[in-house]
């Protein structure tokens, strides 16, 4: 047995991990599923363990194997920033970039401008997933993501695109029956739909001028954890809710929606390019970063 670590067992039983089954982590990694299983069954003679439980329908990590896995999978990031470092010297951006963004502004703003970021690179790929609760960038192996929020301090290398409104809205059919909110706490009898994923979705916080401020604790019959799911309720014109700007603005606009007590401001975000880190960052990252800057540092969907 060499002395060496056992790099491409360790890398394998990482991919095995990630994508749940032998012939998926085979096909990522350009190995036959017998080559696949043979470096697993190195690893787990090599370290006196099993890190997967296997049947012909499932596989799952041991306790053993979950109690391997981060370490595996830091080393394989450390082993790609290796070769990110090697591949800058190569003036073309290439390779497979993994992002993560927003479920509903991925659909409506990052994908309809992804096929000129294609064309104008055609030697980087994209893997976007899309979700709406907030993705753990180095456990998840993502190279970059998108998000909106007033983001905490973090290891993370963040670049602010633009600035992200919310409102407070209804439909016409909804402020004819109940009446127009001139303040927060008439907030407090409405009908308030919730966006689980927000921070604090059980408390809105305004502000007014630079020392009035007031917190109000929204009630509803309707929870989600997508605010395009909120849509309906709210156009049907039987609540309230709060929204960010990139998914209002177009209501606003055509006036199926309406923007309550305007003179009460509510905290602002940002859309943020976040990285895990900025050392040797591949030029890949820093041409789709680079992207964003142009197309969505100065958005379409600004109301009014």
């Amino acid at each position: 047995m060499s002395n060496l670590p056992d790099f491409e067992s360790l890398a394998v039983f990482a991919k095995v991990a990630e994508e749940g089954s032998f012939a998926a982590a085979a096909r990522q990694v350009g190995m036959s599923v017998p080559t696949v299983s043979r470096c697993i069954a190195r690893l787990e003679k090599r370290l006196g363990g099993r890190v997967f439980n296997r049947n012909s329908r499932q596989l799952a990590l041991t306790e053993f194997g979950r109690s391997l896995i981060e370490h595996a999978n830091r080393l394989c990031r450390d082993a790609e920033e290796v070769e990110g470092a090697a591949r800058e010297m190569s003036s073309t951006p290439r390779g497979l970039i993994r992002l993560a963004a927003p479920m509903s502004y991925g659909l409506r703003w990052v994908a309809p401008i992804l096929p000129d970021f294609m064309s104008a690179y055609p030697q980087i790929s994209i893997d976007l997933r899309l979700s709406d609760a907030a993705v753990d960038l180095v456990g998840g192996g993502f190279d970059a993501a998108l998000r909106i929020a007033v983001l905490p301090d973090s290891s993370l290398v963040a670049q602010r695109l633009c600035e992200v409104s919310r409102f407070i809205v209804a439909a016409p059919s909804y402020i004819k029956r109940n009446g127009r909110p001139s303040h927060p706490r008439d907030l407090k009898e409405s009908d308030c739909l919730a966006y689980a994923y927000r921070a604090r979705s059980d408390v809105w916080h305004f502000a007014k001028g630079r020392s009035r401020e007031v917190t109000v604790s929204p009630r509803g019959r309707l929870r989600a954890n997508n605010a395009e799911l909120l849509l309906p309720v709210l156009l049907a014109g039987q609540a309230i809710a709060e929204l960010p700007e990139f998914i209002a603005g177009e209501y606003l606009q055509d006036g199926r929606l309406e923007a309550l007590i305007p003179d009460w401001f509510q905290k602002k975000g940002g859309l943020y390019f976040v990285t895990p880190t900025a050392r040797s960052r591949p030029t890949k990252i820093d041409a789709l970063r680079d992207y964003l800057v142009e197309r969505l540092a100065n958005p379409p969907w600004r109301w009014p």
